[in-house]
């Protein structure tokens, strides 16, 4: 077996590992679904989790290489790291394919959380008195 080979087993197992947990599945099939960038204060509210535990989610996604993040000002959003290759096509497709059903409260959340940005910004971090408002009213 050639080196380049193990390389890819390697990295195959590395986004199956990342894929292998709830939360970060969460956030993939987010991502993937908003077809946008997403900040992690977005993902906090959206996913209903700490702020330690989103972050340490997302560094293991962006080490796996399926997301990246992208600075802008005080505000880390992340993307979806698009790969052309018929193995990422693959997992695209497989994130996708779970029903909507069993994320509808994320949906929710997200479209309302979405909601609240302005020209295309997030304005509020996680657990502001806005966002509280906001979900009590629901």
């Amino acid at each position: 077996m050639e080196n380049y080979e193990i390389n890819y087993l390697e990295r195959y197992t590395t986004i199956f590992k990342a894929l292998s947990d709830l939360t970060r599945l969460k956030i993939m099939w987010l991502l993937l679904s908003i077809d946008s960038k997403i900040s992690v204060s977005e993902i906090i509210d959206v996913l209903e989790e700490n702020q330690y535990n989103v972050s340490k989610h997302l560094k293991i996604l962006k080490n796996s290489g399926l997301i990246y993040e992208k600075k802008e000002g005080k505000w880390s959003f992340y993307h979806y790291l698009p790969n052309d290759t018929l193995f990422d096509t693959c997992i695209r497709q497989t994130v996708m394919a779970i029903p909507k059903e069993l994320m509808a409260d994320e949906i929710s959340r997200c479209e309302l959380r979405l909601s609240m940005r302005i020209d295309g910004k997030c304005v509020i971090g996680a657990e502001s008195d806005e966002w509280e408002e906001l979900r009590n009213e629901e």
